[in-house]
């Protein structure tokens, strides 16, 4: 369930934002959306490098678009 709120959020974040999401191909708000996720990951986590995490969260996604095959060990 996607609940829609709104939020008051500095201009400089905002901005910082803008420039990634461009860059990542995303909308400003799912950029920072995003960020909150790899936050919450890291603070959830802090015994994992960032770099696993952000690769853990991809591979969760392309599971999700059933971007996935299996693996022969061998």
């Amino acid at each position: 369930m996607n609940m829609a709120i709104a939020l008051k959020l500095s201009d400089e974040l905002v901005q910082d934002a803008k420039a990634v999401a461009a860059a990542e191909h995303r909308s400003v708000p799912k950029q920072i959306e995003y960020w909150a996720r790899i936050g919450k990951a890291v603070l959830e986590n802090p015994e994992l490098p960032l770099r696993l995490i952000q690769d853990t969260m991809l591979s969760l996604e392309e599971a999700k678009a059933g971007r996935v095959s299996a693996y022969t060990f061998g």
